[in-house]
């Protein structure tokens, strides 16, 4: 080893302008020793000692050899490469003065356990970002051991994802060097995260921090929900807490015959006991200010405390807090195809090909299924589906919404799916950046964060109710942050039923049909009441109607259903059916009388007037207690929405979907014309402000039920500044909707 070579630094001999000596983390360590934030203490092996191996061995050569002309595409072959230079580094020898130096500086910080983690950096290159790429390893103890996991962290330099991330970033592989800390390991009673900045709101003035019994790893895993801690920034009070069950924690393995490190236990006694007294909440809070102070900036810092002391193990820089949740994975697999992501989440399984909804029995638990694209006649296999891939449609259609009420992944308008993939072919769906890569992919599960617990507790005046159609999740949907069902759907429940509602009057079934729709309906009502529940009068399109059983005796064949015999027009035509959807709503109501009536699809004002007349000859008319609002999805409503509201209704929704197709002429299924088809369009944006505006100026409620308000922060912020009331989405979209309208009603000063 060279004189002039150091192995060997300690953390307040280092700050953050050491970043090519000791990478990231290793300069933050150093820099939070430094402020005198309490640190538990350690010592880093410097990036030059990595090098200094390399050279010593020989190593570039054959790192050089393994990676000549490597397709990192071909994972296979990439694979191979990383398990080939990983134990050519593990088999070669460390020089013995830098063994030597992390032994003595080992005993000089007392032995013990410690942790030992990867600090990665690159030469030349101090703004490239590692992060989560290298190994980590904790509660190791003796000093061969430490020397051992040292080098593995080295060998971890060339995991194949960061061989790929390096590709992909065109960095030089051998001038990329790596830094150890080896730092006390604090034996978590409590341990948790905590940011300078509302993640969600981005509000400066709160600090968020959670908090669990036990190693942070079991937050990082998903396997804990933590308790929640929002403290008002300015005078370090506790404004919100929300305490969660704890049944189990990480915790240290002392079985000498284990190869893991750490284990999980039960927790005893009280599990929903708050995990950190308040005096350590506010403790923290202190310490996140001095850093946030310290950096100039907001800080993300994970704590854990032990024996009463609380000691920081991390911090980094907030850089962009409203994407902060949502960053595309590092994906180390084979790329097969990229659509419109419809619904978020990531999952694995074997493809199946359904072409004709007649053969969805085929679909069983745990397949990808693969569609041209979906019917309400889908419905039972994509609910046993993983993960949804369509050839067709856009993050409006069929197969979107029902996979982000079901919360499964799903990716649209791929163009080629049922052509590229293959039945029993194992496949991983990205629904949340539009991707399908070939294999299973492993990733880490996200458990229940800071960004969805910041969610559950956010309030707002503009109301976030949620759209609905599958009566087996209302129980649980019920039980978040939302203030009721903007858009019970009825399709699904029909769908259910089978058979064409003409058919069954036809064959004295008017009973059956009228017990089976109210089957269908009741759980909504129940599950959120006393919130309300906006049930929207079935909108099947003929098309969807010839699928049910006699549904081709009834119906004819139009050439665009979409604008066809549908919604006000079907009801003051065939009363019949409309008389037995009416009997089955009146039922529900005996009961729970938060249940409410949306006429969808209303053409003029007329048909308006004549269904909300049959709806009171059929002994449901307004009331203090029963609200009727219409659906505003035709440029017609726009035009004269004085006349419609002058009918005499409760409220209008926004069907931001049909809306937009019908403004711009677009078939909102269209894969071709999805980047067109947006709710943002000049002439859109001017029917939404007529819409609210004079729905607001004749004391009508307005919502919105579509996907445009969670996708677009900046049209959200329109609609709250216009004076919408509510807005509706998909189960999904809950809590970051409400994010979203906290920002607007915060930045428009609405309280």
């Amino acid at each position: 080893m060279q004189k002039s070579l150091k192995a060997i630094v300690w953390f307040e001999e280092v700050g953050r302008q050491d970043i090519a000596l000791v990478g990231g983390k290793g300069a933050n360590l150093g820099e939070m020793t430094q402020a005198k934030i309490p640190v538990p203490p350690g010592f880093i092996v410097t990036a030059d000692a990595y090098y200094d191996f390399i050279q010593t061995n020989n190593l570039a050569s054959k790192i050089t050899s393994a990676l000549l002309d490597l397709d990192t595409n071909d994972s296979k072959k990439l694979q191979m490469a990383s398990a080939q230079i990983k134990q050519d580094i593990l088999d070669a020898p460390m020089p013995q003065e830098t063994a030597k130096a992390i032994e003595e500086a080992y005993f000089k910080m007392g032995s013990g356990l410690v942790a030992v983690r990867s600090s990665a950096t690159a030469e030349d290159l101090p703004e490239a970002s590692f992060a989560g790429q290298q190994s980590t390893f904790l509660n190791i103890e003796n000093s061969q051991n430490v020397i051992q996991s040292v080098q593995k962290c080295w060998a971890s330099l060339f995991e194949s994802r960061a061989i790929y991330y390096r590709d992909q970033q065109k960095y030089d592989h051998l001038k990329v060097g790596i830094a150890v800390p080896v730092q006390r390991m604090v034996a978590s009673e409590a341990s948790g995260v905590m940011f300078t900045v509302e993640p969600l709101t981005s509000d400066t003035n709160k600090i968020v921090i959670e908090a669990i019994y036990g190693l942070g790893e079991g937050i990082v895993s998903g396997e804990v929900t933590p308790d929640l801690f929002i403290i008002d920034k300015q005078n370090t009070t506790i404004l919100s807490r929300k305490i969660s069950l704890q049944d189990k924690k990480l915790i240290r393995n002392t079985s000498a015959d284990s190869d893991n490190p750490n284990i999980w236990v039960a927790v005893s006694g009280a599990r929903e006991k708050q995990k950190i007294a308040d005096s350590e909440v506010i403790k923290l809070a202190e310490i996140a200010k001095l850093l946030e102070n310290h950096y100039g900036s907001p800080q993300d810092i994970e704590w854990a405390a032990e024996g009463g002391k609380i000691y920081i193990v991390q911090t980094r820089p907030v850089t962009t807090i409203n994407n902060a949740f949502e960053v595309e994975p590092e994906i180390d697999a084979p790329f097969l195809l990229a659509g419109d992501a419809a619904s978020p989440g990531f999952a694995s399984g074997p493809v199946k090909i359904l072409l004709d909804p007649a053969n969805i029995d085929q679909v069983v638990d745990g397949d990808i299924l693969v569609a041209e694209m979906t019917t309400p006649d889908f419905v039972p296999a994509m609910k046993r589906a993983v993960a949804i891939v369509t050839d067709r449609g856009g993050r409006t259609s069929h197969a979107a919404i029902v996979s982000r009420e079901l919360g499964t992944p799903c990716v649209v308008g791929t163009g080629e799916a049922t052509k590229v993939l293959t039945d029993g072919q194992i496949v991983t769906v990205d629904g949340s950046h539009g991707k399908v890569y070939s294999g299973k992919v492993s990733r880490n599960v996200q458990g229940p964060s800071v960004t969805s617990m910041v969610q559950d507790i956010i309030k707002t005046r503009t109301r976030v109710y949620v759209n609905l159609a599958q009566p087996e999740l209302a129980d649980k949907i019920a039980a978040r942050n939302v203030d009721g069902v903007g858009l019970l759907r009825a399709e699904f429940i029909v769908s259910q039923i089978g058979m064409h509602p003409l058919y069954m009057i036809k064959n004295n079934l008017q009973e059956n049909y009228i017990q089976k729709l109210y089957d269908g309906i009741l759980p909504f009502a129940k599950a959120f009441y006393p919130r309300p529940v906006v049930y929207r009068t079935t909108d099947f399109k003929t098309n969807e109607y010839r699928e049910l059983t006699g549904g081709t005796e009834f119906e004819h064949l139009e050439e665009n259903p979409m604008i066809g015999y549908r919604g006000a027009s079907r009801y003051i035509t065939d009363t019949e059916s409309f008389r037995l959807e009416i009997e089955a709503i009146k039922r529900v109501r005996q009961q729970y009388n938060n249940l409410c009536v949306m006429i969808p699809f209303v053409r003029t004002v007329e048909e308006l007037r004549k269904t909300k007349e049959l709806m009171e000859e059929f002994g449901l008319k307004r009331s203090d207690d029963f609200k009727l609002w219409m659906m505003t999805e035709i440029p017609a409503n726009i035009f004269i929405m004085e006349k419609f509201l002058e009918v005499g209704i409760d409220g209008i929704s926004i069907g931001s979907n049909d809306l937009t197709q019908l403004t711009l002429g677009i078939d909102r299924d269209s894969s071709k014309l999805a980047d067109t088809f947006d709710e943002r369009n000049e002439a859109v944006l001017v029917a939404l402000e007529r819409a609210i505006t004079t729905a607001k100026k004749m004391g009508v409620t307005s919502s919105i039920c579509g996907q445009a308000p969670s996708v677009y922060p900046e049209l959200t912020e329109k609609l709250v500044s216009w004076g919408i009331t509510s807005v509706s989405v998909s189960p999904d979209m809950i809590g970051a909707t409400r994010a979203i309208i906290a920002r607007a009603e915060t930045k428009l000063k609405i309280s």
